[in-house]
């Protein structure tokens, strides 16, 4: 489900103002609920000749700090972006909008997955997941004695 948020061309040009007039980078900071909140993983799943198809955007995280689980028909996404770099003493950030720190996501698909033929691919800060449905179970005919 997409989150729809009202677009206030007002409230950003005073923010920058602000911004710029006072230099208080923590001051006006926080656009979500809580101020320094991660951007939220986007993320399409799709259905393809039997299997789900999910596409995550993963701008600047290393292919190494992905974890993807899988359990029965829930898809467990998440990752880690770092800081590239220490902040040292004689170093003040006057101005940022990257964030840092963990992130995740989870899914519940309608069918059964087969995890044991899962994919996954990451290139360019899209991770592809290919997930294969499970096959159902064929009915079985008991004759009765």
């Amino acid at each position: 489900m997409a989150s729809i948020t009202r677009y206030d061309p007002f409230n950003d040009l005073v923010d920058d103002l602000f911004k710029g007039f006072f230099v208080r980078p923590v001051a006006f900071e926080g656009r979500g609920p809580l101020a320094g909140e991660l951007p939220r993983m986007k993320v399409e799943v799709a259905e393809k000749n039997g299997a789900y198809v999910l596409t995550a955007e993963l701008p600047g995280v290393r292919r190494e700090d992905i974890d993807v689980t899988i359990d029965a028909t829930q898809v467990t996404l998440s990752a880690e972006l770092k800081r590239e770099h220490e902040i040292s003493e004689e170093e003040r950030i006057l101005h940022t909008e990257r964030s840092y720190g963990k992130v995740s996501r989870s899914f519940t698909l309608p069918q059964e997955l087969d995890e044991t033929r899962a994919e996954a691919k990451f290139r360019d800060g899209v991770l592809e997941l290919k997930l294969p449905k499970k096959a159902a179970a064929a009915r079985k005919q008991i004759t009765i004695q």
